[in-house]
């Protein structure tokens, strides 16, 4: 004659508990006293769905699910009195009949309910929050009160994308992301009233059902936004700042904004190398990479429209935020020349470094980072050169020019005036500038230019004659090598210096020989002076 209720499972956690007015999905089996089933949710395949306490029900089960929790079971006796009475449901439910219901409840909601959020996890640092009409990459997974799963972006191994406060979401959503934090973890329940509300989406998703969802921000931009640069560490010297055109080396790691590395320059052991401001690189890091300095580490945040949009590339997401933690390793620029600083100069500086003159120089090569390359101090002697013969770079060439003994001074060369865009394996990275600090320790000064032996006094008369050592008519090579040998040790006469004897001789030779027959006859044989003569006469 009583309601009588049997809670045959109660879940450990119960948040909430049925009250009188709430909206309540759930199932049940309805049975008499012998077991007989008259009814089953089960069977139509779809909850019962209705409001508690609003007479909707009939009384004893309006009693029987109030208190409930989701996922609770109860056993349910009604009486006749509390259920149809004397008259029953003809044809279903005898007059005075005991119902038996077994009943589980799927879902609880009131019309006065909002989203709710629960953040479970929340980074330390949190420079922005979603904000109405901001862009956002999110992965979730969406189940209903009762824990069943009905959708998982992670299933499908893609982020949800979509604009925050503009309708592209349901309401309860557009709600529940405001004020995430890119990192953040929260679970965002929303009744249906503001999800798919009484006819449900038609697939997956019920009438009247509460969603619930498990969500992890992974980006978030606004269309308005630009490159964000964060400075962390700025030398404290910084001569030059980078331009537009300028050719800079850096190296970076690329991560998305929740720290997913997707590119690294120093996995692959080389830095980046790139025109700025010349659209070799996405838009927001041909901005971010100017006005820096040899040197400087900033991070540059790229938010998609300057960096790979909407179709993403390779590891990269489409609409993706991207950042760059870069150290600038050099730049320069193609109009760049030869740069020049005097530390130290004698005071008698009279004789002047100048082409063809032998010098001899120490030197540390560094690259503009400070990276050391080479040195001839650690050789334990000096690098010796013919200036303006090609024996090193052009921008050595130019930066020993017009240099006195016991000088110092760095010179900075360009990779176009260095060892270019190849560089050299294993030693000087490809369009790299080059920072040499020298000091001349010795220079022979050289012959005029054109020159490869001068006399020191007026030329014999019979000069062929003299070296005709034989008087046979001819010059043979060894004649020719042992008289020159001569003139120079006997100080009449003078060689190019820093070069090899046996070659310039050779040399000499092969230029009197006209017809190439290995010897030099008198008719052959003609001074330097005579033959500009002769060419000038001929003109």
């Amino acid at each position: 004659t009583e309601l009588g209720v049997e809670r045959r499972f109660v879940p450990e956690s119960c948040p909430r508990a049925v009250r009188p007015g709430d909206f309540v999905r759930y199932h049940y089996l309805g049975s008499f006293p012998d077991g007989t089933r008259f009814d089953s949710s089960y069977d139509r395949g779809s909850t019962f769905n209705v409001f508690v306490g609003k007479g909707q029900l009939i009384a004893g089960m309006d009693q029987a699910l109030v208190g409930m929790c989701v996922n609770e079971r109860r056993f349910v006796k009604i009486p006749p009195k509390l259920a149809y009475g004397s008259e029953g449901v003809p044809g279903v439910i005898p007059p005075n009949a005991v119902l038996h219901f077994d009943v589980l409840l799927i879902d609880l909601w009131n019309s006065e309910d909002e989203v709710q959020v629960q953040t479970y996890f929340k980074p330390e640092k949190c420079p922005r929050t979603v904000q109405v009409s901001d862009f956002v990459r999110y992965h979730y997974n969406g189940t209903f009160l009762d824990g069943t799963l009905f959708d998982s972006s992670h299933n499908r191994m893609r982020t949800y994308d979509t604009y925050v406060g503009i309708g592209w979401l349901i309401p309860g959503m557009d709600q529940g992301l405001l004020g995430m934090c890119v990192g953040e973890k929260r679970i965002i329940t929303i009744p249906p009233f503001l999800a798919y509300g009484e006819d449900g989406d038609g697939k997956e998703i019920p009438g009247q059902a509460s969603l619930v969802f498990d969500v992890v921000l992974l980006d978030l931009h606004n269309p308005k936004d630009g490159i964000a640069i964060e400075n962390q560490l700025v030398p404290e010297s910084c001569e030059r700042r980078s331009q537009t055109g300028d050719f800079l080396r850096y190296h970076y790691n690329g991560t998305l904004l929740d720290g997913t590395l997707f590119d690294s320059s120093y996995s692959r052991n080389r830095t980046y190398d790139t025109y700025v401001g010349k659209g070799y690189v996405i838009a927001g890091m041909d901005e971010g990479l100017l006005g820096v300095c040899t040197g400087e580490k900033r991070r540059i945040i790229i938010p998609p429209h300057l960096g790979y949009g909407e179709e993403g590339r390779g590891k990269i997401p489409g609409s993706a935020v991207l950042v760059f933690d870069i150290h600038v390793v050099d730049f320069h620029n193609p109009s760049d020349s030869v740069s020049i600083t005097v530390h130290y100069k004698p005071s008698n500086c009279t004789v002047l470094s100048k082409k063809g003159d032998y010098l001899k120089y120490h030197y540390n090569a560094s690259l503009l980072d400070g990276t050391l390359l080479d040195s001839t101090h650690s050789l334990g002697k000096t690098y010796n050169i013919v200036l303006g013969s090609g024996q090193v770079v052009l921008g050595m060439d130019m930066g020993l020019q017009d240099m006195c003994v016991g000088e110092r001074r760095t010179v900075v060369i360009p990779p176009h005036l260095g060892y270019g865009e190849d560089g050299v394996e294993g030693e000087v990275p490809g369009s790299a500038v080059l920072v040499f600090d020298i000091e001349l320790l010795e220079l022979v000064s050289g012959l005029p230019e054109g020159y490869m032996f001068v006399w020191n006094g007026e030329v014999s008369p019979n000069l062929f004659e003299e070296i005709d050592q034989n008087h046979d008519g001819e010059v043979l090579l060894e004649e020719f090598s042992e008289y020159i040998q001569t003139q120079v040790d006997t100080g009449k006469g003078k060689l190019a210096p820093g070069f090899d004897f046996e070659k310039i001789v050779k040399n000499m030779f092969t230029n009197q020989d006209r017809d190439g027959n290995g010897k030099v006859t008198a008719e052959e044989f003609k001074l330097k002076d005579q033959e500009a003569r002769e060419e000038h006469d001929e003109l």
